[in-house]
């Protein structure tokens, strides 16, 4: 039984990931934030107490810490007792707060893939760049590392593992569709930060198609999709974090990820690109001053965090899966649908922080009770993805399945007619764990 929880950094997705783990503190033990701004950890601290977020008894302390020293991370860890590291800081800071987790021998947690500030949009597979080579050590020290365990990455890719594994003989296409269909009320901003959300699109844009890595670029191919309650939105196939991982381990011949994308965010995109404004290069100044453009245009644009006072209308993110079962041909859609009002009433904050921040608490509880808790490196898509689903519909966060039989809940213990019976019970015991106090909630977003 792993308990106590450092959150890594201070953001949109830390605040959700603090106030999730505070819920859960029966399980998770004390919670600490640390970020190079204290002043922001004591802020979501703030929050958590104003909410009534905490559960039961336990430590809500906030730290000031640079991720990037890997000695002082490391002993932070120690000197706070935790044994479970969420890593809901910038990519930059992956390999550094790994190296922390494996020397300290906690569990690690991230949301989305390791950047290099020199480089964008690096060459496929991305994760055996950066966090692959480190698998050895991981499994020496005995650390469980779950990679890019967010919403996409994450979710989709359990999604697209249950799939696989319950409704198919033979998956011939996943294709992951992620639509915001909220509106901020702002000219331009970015839902998460600016920096890391334009480096995904200024340069190659990788696709998994015919069992090979196929470079395209951005805004180069346009699809339209019918959602759940969302209705019809443009889509645009974009390269992400998840492609490098699910290519790998799924055997799935073709992996696409489609993000939407309104004409005037590709309009004011296309402008800021053509100007040069998005580049990570740094430029020097008429009076001698470096700066780097697109930390710039970071510094000037809306916090993310500021946006969900007044973001309304909902999220929309799911797998379409096409394959055949028992000879036949067979499309399933497993989604998830998230209400912007209604993340910021419960944890205050909009539905792109709380979509990334519940699974990445969700896989801290699994790891604390044992069930994820595997002493290696994986990324989420080589884990069972029935308890995972499963919490997460009694956490706020409700996947759906619609196939040729409905739309409905998905209950993964229903769904699974080829469940062993040692993994029916370990679901039985996961439901009576942790399903105090959830059921209002996920009621909430099933109807919503």
């Amino acid at each position: 039984m792993k308990r106590n929880v450092l959150i890594i950094g201070a953001g949109g997705v830390a605040h959700v990931a603090a106030h999730k783990c505070a819920q859960n503190n029966i399980l998770l033990g004390d919670i600490h934030i640390a970020s190079r701004t204290v002043t922001k950890c004591d802020a979501i601290i703030a929050s958590i107490r104003e909410k009534d977020s905490q559960c039961g008894p336990g430590q809500l302390k906030a730290h000031a810490l640079d991720a990037l020293d890997i000695s002082a991370t490391t002993a932070l860890i120690r000197e706070t007792g935790c044994q479970i590291v969420i890593n809901a800081g910038s990519p930059f800071l992956n390999m550094a707060v790994m190296s922390a987790c494996i020397e300290a021998g906690a569990a690690y947690l991230d949301t989305a893939i390791h950047e290099d500030p020199a480089k964008v949009c690096e060459a496929p597979p991305w994760y055996g760049n950066y966090e692959w080579k480190r698998r050895e050590e991981c499994s020496q020290a005995g650390v469980t590392a779950v990679l890019g365990v967010g919403f996409d990455p994450g979710v989709v890719n359990a999604y697209g593992r249950f799939a696989l594994d319950t409704y198919f003989d033979k998956v011939d296409s996943i294709d992951i569709i992620d639509i915001n269909a909220g509106s901020h009320g702002r000219y331009f901003a970015t839902n998460f930060d600016p920096e890391i959300n334009f480096r995904e699109f200024t340069s190659t844009v990788w696709s998994w198609e015919k069992n090979q890595w196929k470079a395209n670029k951005m805004f180069e191919h346009r699809q339209e999709w019918d959602m759940p309650v969302v209705g019809t939105h443009a889509t645009y196939l974009t390269g992400h974090d998840e492609l490098h991982s699910m290519s790998k381990h799924l055997g799935v011949p073709n992996i696409r990820f489609w993000m939407g994308f309104g004409e005037h965010y590709i309009n004011v995109f296309n402008v800021l690109n053509n100007l040069g404004l998005l580049s990570e290069k740094p430029v020097r100044t008429a009076e001698g001053q470096e700066v780097v453009p697109l930390k710039v245009v970071k510094a000037i644009l809306p916090d993310p965090a500021s946006l969900a006072p007044t973001y309304s209308g909902k999220t929309c993110i799911g797998d379409l899966v096409k394959g055949s079962k028992d000879g036949k041909k067979q499309e399933v859609l497993v989604y998830n649908i998230c209400d912007h009002k209604t993340c910021f009433e419960e944890v205050g904050s909009q539905a792109i922080s709380y979509t990334a921040g519940v699974p990445v608490v969700a896989a801290a509880m699994l790891i604390a009770d044992g069930q994820w808790d595997v002493g290696h490196m994986v990324n989420v898509e080589e884990l069972n993805p029935a308890p995972f689903i499963e919490l997460m519909n009694r956490m706020g966060l409700v996947t759906r399945v619609r196939d040729a039989s409905g739309d409905r809940v998905l209950e993964p213990q229903k769904e699974r007619a080829s469940l062993t019976v040692e993994d029916q019970s370990d679901a039985q015991v996961l439901v009576g764990h942790f399903g105090y106090q959830q059921s209002t909630l996920a009621e909430q977003r099933m109807t919503g």
